[in-house]
């Protein structure tokens, strides 16, 4: 598998791939193509994501972040957010993490 290889999603949507899963981890690839606003997502694991190409814009409640190639972020479990826009090829590097508590 080369992580490069994916295929595009039609204009204003993402593909989700799964690439790894255990009880307490989740990581997927993922490809936006001029994603505009999305719904708002309170989840319930925490959350470290890498946008390896392109730009995005996420919005909390009280905050717009603004991420380019290369930029990482960690997400708190339930810290409410969505995506605002994507460029033409967004590719992301996500990965959930379950509470073990």
């Amino acid at each position: 598998m080369n992580f490069f290889d994916v295929k595009k999603p039609n204009l204003g949507e993402e593909d989700t791939e799964k690439l790894f899963s255990s009880p307490n981890i989740t990581i997927n690839r993922i490809v936006s193509r001029h994603l505009g606003r999305s719904s708002w997502y309170n989840q319930d694991e925490d959350e470290w994501l890498l946008l390896v190409e392109g730009e995005a814009e996420l919005e909390f409640e009280s905050d717009i972040i603004s991420l380019k190639r290369g930029d990482t972020l960690f997400i708190e479990a339930h810290k409410k957010h969505r995506i605002l826009s994507t460029s033409e090829h967004a590719l992301w590097l996500t990965v959930h993490m379950a509470n073990a508590l």
